[in-house]
């Protein structure tokens, strides 16, 4: 019996990415189509071959490939076993829609600095209640495409301890109930990837990872003060108990549960 595909497929709540789909295809072969998106994809497992404008390329599990809008392309798979795959389907006007012709005559790139951030982007879309986080990857992950688009170099990311600081500030101030990327943004008048890349370089941690641990700290006074991991969840911040327990357990090891019955 041909074995049957595998997938999942959801809108999350980022803006600019209209769609996520995380799937394996044992024997699927995609034909011609175009995407009213651009196609950001990284491939897990085999390796897939597609042709974009007549000419045949490759996407291999080392490279992120990123196919444009309204530029038709099939895809299909190099080895007998299929491919695992994950894409984020990203809203036209996330990139720059001058350099379609430059991603249709190179669409992907060999940068296991770009792998990792569009592999974290996905692990923070996976979960609800991690859309900060998301917002913060994806704006490096589309500063890191433009400037291959562009062939700009990496540009050196300058102090700004001020801008750091105004936005610790605000992220104290919104700790329970959480700011989006682009809200902090406009409220501090910056780039929203300048706002994160002065914030790590200043505070040595990204902002979604210092919100997180604010939240952290809140809930493990409220849990050794006897309150309940469901409700301490939502009273801090979290979506849900999962949602916090995911993250306590990485930060400190134990659930939630376990560390109030340590009391």
């Amino acid at each position: 019996m041909e074995p049957e595909p595998t997938l999942r497929a959801w809108n999350p709540a980022v803006p600019g990415v209209s769609e996520v789909l995380h799937a394996h295809f044992p024997r699927h072969a995609y034909p011609l189509h175009t995407h009213d998106t651009w196609t950001l994809l990284v491939v897990d497992t085999g390796a897939v071959r597609f042709d974009l404008e007549r000419h045949e390329h490759a996407a291999l599990a080392s490279r992120v490939t990123l196919l444009p809008p309204y530029v038709p392309h099939d895809g299909r798979s190099v080895a007998a076993g299929g491919f695992r795959k994950r894409v984020a389907y990203l809203e036209a006007d996330t990139l720059d829609v001058r350099r379609i012709g430059r991603a249709v005559d190179h669409p992907g790139w060999d940068d296991p600095a770009l792998r990792s951030e569009v592999h974290l982007l996905h692990e923070a879309m996976r979960h609800p209640g991690d859309e900060f986080e998301a917002e913060s990857r994806l704006a490096l992950v589309t500063t890191r495409l433009t400037a291959h688009l562009e062939r700009l170099p990496d540009r050196p990311v300058r102090s700004d301890p001020r801008l750091a600081a105004r936005l610790r500030d605000l992220l104290d101030g919104h700790v329970a109930e959480g700011i989006s990327l682009a809200e902090a943004a406009t409220l501090l008048d910056a780039h929203p990837t300048h706002l994160v890349r002065a914030f790590r370089r200043e505070v040595g941690i990204p902002p979604h990872r210092y919100l997180t641990g604010r939240r952290l700290d809140r809930a493990r006074r409220m849990l050794l003060a006897g309150g309940r991991p469901a409700e301490v969840a939502v009273e801090v911040g979290f979506h849900d108990q999962a949602h916090l327990t995911r993250h306590f357990k990485r930060m400190l090891g134990v659930t939630p549960g376990a560390y109030a019955a340590s009391a």
